[in-house]
């Protein structure tokens, strides 16, 4: 017992690892409450686009020595902004700008980065990120934006939550979608840019989705779904941490590895239970009402319906067709003559 302690204590000796450790802890569970609205709303490409649109301001802030969590803040809110404008009249689909935008950031990225005599070893460092190289300044950033960014999703919870699940519900309450969907965007860029210091551009894309899609498979409610998120992420950086301190490999990695596999263990005990379920009699659920009560479970109204049984319906009595009596499911409406209006 003393030896797993003295394990897990090691890396704790020195300051980069406790600052590393806590950023790890930080961006893991902000990736991941951000991410489940990414899944909720179909947004998964869109985040692989920004993830790699943030290069021209991480490089920019990195040839002149400046901070690259705000080079890379701008970039992402500038990429967030245009697809936003671009999408807003639905003359251009959604899929299409991101696209056009992920392409043209990324080129110009690459391109203010060779300027570099050491290109290679720049655009690996930012591809696959350090988190050797996060001091304390970087460390209250991220808090000071995580927190930011926590508090955003949690005044406006219901509205993105509406909007995420159905835009055309938004537009009937009358809830401002296009900022909204402005603000969500936003929300990621940020998300993207604080954790990209820690698991650099390539991976940041499964920081963001595995979590969330895990949580998915386990609960039909949204708050549920985020918590349960968000906790799979702050776990998932500190297992990341050790499997990479323990095994010699890149913090990103290791995280990326491991939050894959308790994706594919819940994927597979989801596959077999609902295969032990298949060969019971007396549960079944129509496509129409599964889809009916999914609605209503991620927005919070009711209790989601758990099935009906295929229990045959209550006998109704007989009546003779010499009977003149009406069916009870019948409804018979009193017709009055009409007034004659004189002319």
């Amino acid at each position: 017992m003393t030896e797993i302690f003295d394990a897990l204590l090691e890396p704790l000796s020195y300051g980069f690892a406790q600052r590393g450790l806590l950023a790890l802890m930080l961006v893991g569970g902000l990736s991941a409450v951000v991410g489940s609205f990414m899944v909720a709303r179909g947004l998964a490409f869109f985040g692989h686009a920004l993830s790699h649109a943030v290069l021209p301001g991480v490089a920019i802030a990195y040839t002149t020595g400046g901070n690259l969590l705000l080079g890379g803040l701008g970039a992402g809110i500038l990429t967030s902004l245009i697809i936003a404008i671009m999408t807003r009249d639905r003359k251009v689909k959604e899929d299409t700008a991101i696209g056009i935008a992920f392409v043209t950031m990324f080129a110009l990225g690459i391109a203010i980065i060779s300027t570099r005599p050491s290109y290679s070893g720049d655009l690996t460092h930012i591809l696959f990120g350090s988190i050797n190289g996060i001091d304390n300044g970087d460390l209250v950033l991220m808090a000071a934006m995580s927190g930011l960014v926590l508090l955003l999703i949690l005044i406006f919870y219901k509205q993105l939550l509406v909007v995420s699940f159905d835009p055309e519900l938004g537009q009937v309450l009358r809830f401002p979608v296009n900022f909204l969907r402005a603000l969500l965007l936003i929300l990621v860029a940020v998300t993207i840019v604080l954790s990209l210091q820690a698991v650099g551009v390539a991976l940041m894309l499964a920081l963001l989705l595995t979590p969330a899609a895990t949580a998915r498979l386990v609960t039909n409610r949204m708050s549920h779904m985020i918590l349960l998120a968000g906790l799979l992420g702050c776990a998932g950086g500190v297992i990341g941490f050790y499997l990479s301190w323990w095994l010699n490999v890149p913090p990103g990695s290791a995280i990326v590895l491991e939050l894959s596999a308790i994706f594919g263990l819940v994927y597979a005990w989801r596959a077999l239970r609902q295969l032990l379920r298949r060969g019971r009699p007396g549960v079944s659920i129509s496509l129409p009402l599964r889809k009916h009560c999914a609605r209503r479970a991620w927005l919070g109204i009711g209790q989601p319906m758990a099935g009906r049984t295929n229990r045959p319906p209550p006998r109704t009595p007989t009546i003779s067709p010499s009977a003149k009596t009406v069916a009870p499911c019948t409804k018979v409406r009193a017709t009055r003559p009409r007034k004659v209006i004189p002319s």
